[in-house]
């Protein structure tokens, strides 16, 4: 049985506020998607990409919440951040969208973050021989 410590805490709550986003913004893209394919469709993003969207937002989201496979799902994530950063918020003139741009490349960067230290605990944990 592992103990629980601060760390550990907050490792699996920082886990699941950033899941969290990405789960209640898939299931408000499943429940009502109209509003995100108008928002697509303005930016020239086919409305056949909308169930991949959801699917990776509430799968990904899933599992950075309980952690399984952390280093893909959260890797995933950061990749779908940086693209809805270029795709939907580049209009620097506007403050908002401006905002929403560097908010996008910043959990981007902490998902990478958290990307990368999943697998840094796997190469701890795999005896460097194994390792190919």
């Amino acid at each position: 049985m592992k103990t629980v410590t601060p760390l550990g805490i907050a490792v699996v709550s920082g886990r699941a506020l950033v899941a969290l986003l990405f789960i209640l913004g898939g299931l408000a893209k499943a429940l009502g998607p109209q509003p995100f394919l108008e928002h697509m469709a303005a930016f020239g993003v086919p409305s056949f990409l909308l169930p991949a969207v959801i699917v990776l937002e509430i799968g990904a989201g899933i599992a950075v919440l309980i952690g399984w496979r952390l280093r893909e799902a959260a890797g995933a994530l950061a990749g779908f951040c940086l693209l809805a950063a270029v795709i939907f918020h580049h209009d620097f003139a506007n403050k908002a969208e401006r905002t929403l741009f560097f908010k996008d490349l910043a959990i981007a960067g902490g998902l990478l973050a958290m990307a990368a230290a999943a697998e840094a605990e796997r190469r701890r944990a795999v005896p460097a021989a194994s390792r190919t």
